[in-house]
């Protein structure tokens, strides 16, 4: 099938003009493809994670290390989708690898091993989203876990620009309560319609 723009249109769900290299905070959720619940379940209130739920946990909790320059902050894996706290610092790299300019000539101005641009949110959601999806086809090929059909996670993301202290606070809150609202997170197939 090829590209119809009558058909194919998505309308970004992003703010138009807004800069994702930001400096700053941003929340995010990623949902898997159909909202097929992968990564465990909700019993008491509290997320049982199962072998998938910790591997994109391990995931989450890597980026600072492969990437820096970026810094998570509350994060929560749940059954089919996450909630998580990105932070951007200026200067964030697109490399973890050290060498990364070795045998490249150097750009004045710019250290060895300093990528020239920065990521930005869309890059740091889309290595995680390709980092897990990896990880998962393994799982499934290696370790039974349960196939999903196409692709793992949704085209899209959602996020949020938190823009003070109060905001930052609501949201880890929000994070932290998101298992004991399960019942009603519009994210559980029980209530979809």
């Amino acid at each position: 099938m090829t590209f119809n723009p009558e058909i194919h249109h998505r309308r970004s769900i992003h703010i138009a003009d807004y800069d994702y290299s930001t400096t700053g905070a941003y929340f995010v959720t990623i949902c898997i493809q159909n909202r097929i619940c992968l990564f465990g379940k909700i019993e008491g209130g509290e997320i049982q994670l199962n072998e998938a739920g910790y591997m994109v946990h391990k995931i989450w909790n890597e980026l600072p290390e492969k990437y820096p320059g970026v810094e998570i902050d509350e994060f929560i894996v749940m059954p089919n989708h996450i909630h998580g706290i990105v932070v951007l610092n200026v200067g964030a790299g697109p490399c973890a690898c050290p060498d990364a300019n070795k045998g490249q000539p150097k750009v004045e101005g710019q250290p060895r091993g300093v990528a020239p641009t920065r990521l930005s949110l869309p890059d740091v959601v889309h290595r995680y989203k390709s980092f897990t999806t990896s990880e998962y086809r393994i799982g499934v090929e290696q370790l039974n876990w349960i196939p999903f059909p196409g692709k793992l996670w949704q085209r899209n993301y959602y996020e949020h620009v938190i823009r003070n202290e109060k905001e930052l606070n609501q949201t880890r809150e929000y994070i932290s309560n998101n298992p004991l609202q399960w019942a009603l997170d519009n994210e559980n197939p029980q209530n979809m319609k």
